[in-house]
């Protein structure tokens, strides 16, 4: 079922496309001639689609992913230099910062489904995902070096968190592009399969992830993010493991697994 933040075909350039199937929710980058890349308008829409996928509680997986060619080339800033300094560009930038924030706080796991290269901003955009599953042909670059922006705040404890220190700077400092294979490497990537296999991998993690206990993993993907950024609530976390202990999906997962069955949650 295509549900869409805007009217009109899927085929033609359009804010994102959201896609609910079961327990999978889907949204769509949609603009293929551009890159699919981001014009200011979208980041409500995704902010929109977001807020819709938390509030159904029958989703339990969102896909992230581009149509064509490339995931995307990140936040459209124009002509960075005749626009940098105005309150417009500001404001803009920090509504790019607050949306992908946003998808890494989402509650239900994120798997960003790289169907080719990822450049700017959208570096951060996928990072924000729980996992990124990409084509062996997909590169990426981070060009704010080369464009004279220090990125913002959370984009950078965003990479040193998941990439470490070392190719945190690499990316940011040098602005070169690396490969898939270095991206896997370094972390970047948590699978790297041809492109026939994309779906397939895909859909596996899905499988995996919805199967799970929803209520446990939001909770653990939370205390997880908290402890990346240095500001765990302990308190809330245990609440949380002591909240688990005595629920419906403990009761089940104990009884499914002495009856050597899936659990059903």
């Amino acid at each position: 079922m295509m549900q869409s933040g805007v009217s009109g075909s899927a085929d033609l350039a359009s804010a994102p496309l959201l896609d609910i199937d079961s327990a999978r929710a889907t949204i769509r980058l949609n603009r293929p001639k551009h890159l699919n890349r981001l014009q200011p308008d979208d980041l409500d829409v995704l902010m929109k689609l977001f807020d819709r996928i938390e509030a159904d509680p029958a989703i339990r997986v969102l896909v992230l992913t581009g149509t064509g060619r490339a995931f995307s080339a990140g936040y459209d800033l124009g002509s960075i230099a005749e626009r940098a300094a105005t309150a417009q560009e500001q404001i803009a930038g920090s509504a790019f910062e607050v949306m992908v924030n946003r998808l890494e706080d989402l509650a239900v796991p994120t798997i960003c489904r790289l169907n080719g290269g990822v450049y700017g901003g959208s570096t951060d955009l996928a990072l924000a995902c729980d996992f990124r599953i990409g084509v062996d042909n997909c590169d990426m670059f981070m060009p704010a070096a080369r464009l004279g922006l220090h990125y913002y705040k959370s984009g950078i404890q965003r990479y040193v968190s998941r990439l470490g220190l070392d190719n945190a700077k690499r990316l940011f400092l040098t602005a070169q592009r690396i490969g898939a294979a270095e991206m896997l490497r370094i972390g970047y990537l948590t699978a790297m399969v041809p492109a026939e296999a994309l779906d397939e991998e895909v859909d596996r993690l899905v499988a995996i992830l919805a199967a799970n206990a929803p209520i446990a993993i939001r909770g653990m993907k939370r205390t997880i993010n908290e402890i990346a950024r240095g500001r765990l609530d302990e308190e809330a976390a245990d609440r949380r493991h002591r909240d688990s202990m005595r629920s419906a999906e403990i009761n089940e997962g104990i009884k499914a697994f002495a009856e050597k069955r899936p659990p059903r949650f």
